[in-house]
């Protein structure tokens, strides 16, 4: 789906012109098609999660197509698995390490899952600051999962991901898919968690597993039940609306 400025502007919580201003500085990912600006939903996502803006609640409750329930983060982990003391002295190496250790069916190509890994971060650090990372393909391919998976790594050692912040990442939620609109839920969901304190407080100390799931269910469980999550209750990031 290409989106408008004005749906643009209503899923970042921002004014048309805030999102005109980005355009013009050449930050947001937009194309310009017949004179009008659009934007791919995947690519305006990844960006609103790496510079930290605050996404409108109602990107939970648009239709993405079909009827199949959003994905569950809670699910999505607990299939993928909490790891820790994950080996690698690099952005590469480390993402070696992890492909190795997911739980994946046999016919998945795990050499193509990681140089499409790396391809992706070749466009651009999935680093989102603090110490956290979301590794994931630019557009989701079918790898013969039965239900999409994220695989959270606690790194042995700190190692360069390019974050914006400049921080060494020490944390990796890597995300898998099997299809285009379970990719872009898990995603958003996931950006949007990340800010509720509770949970990153969890996750940048480590805890232990049922702790890390337990925190995620309850940060999770607003956007479930209502629609809402941690932007709605924290506002706009400042400088965002005008």
């Amino acid at each position: 789906m290409k989106l408008t400025v004005r749906d643009a502007a209503r899923l970042l919580n921002v004014s048309e012109k805030s999102v005109y201003r980005w355009i013009k500085q050449g930050i947001i990912p937009a194309y310009q098609v017949n004179e009008q600006y659009r934007f791919n939903r995947a690519e305006l996502l990844e960006w609103s999660t790496s510079r930290k803006i605050h996404v409108s609640p109602e990107i939970f409750l648009e239709p993405e197509g079909g009827e199949t329930p959003a994905p569950s983060l809670t699910d999505a982990l607990r299939d993928g698995g909490i790891y820790y003391r994950i080996s690698g002295v690099d952005k590469s190496s480390v993402l070696r390490s992890v492909v190795e250790i997911m739980r994946l069916p046999e016919e998945v190509d795990r050499e193509f899952l990681y140089q499409v890994l790396l391809a992706r971060e070749a466009l651009g650090s999935t680093g989102i600051g603090e110490g956290i990372a979301i590794p994931h393909v630019r557009n989701p391919i079918v790898l013969h999962l039965s239900g999409p998976m994220i695989v959270l790594c606690f790194l042995e050692k700190p190692v360069d991901f390019g974050a914006l912040d400049g921080q060494p990442v020490s944390t990796l939620f890597t995300l898998i898919s099997p299809t285009v609109r379970a990719h872009l839920q898990l995603l958003s969901r996931l950006g949007f968690v990340l800010r509720d304190p509770g949970f990153k407080k969890v996750v940048l100390e480590q805890a232990a597993r049922e702790e890390v799931l337990e925190s995620l269910r309850r940060a999770e469980s607003g956007i479930l039940t209502t629609g809402q999550g941690p932007a709605a209750a924290h506002g706009n990031s400042p400088g965002q609306g005008e």
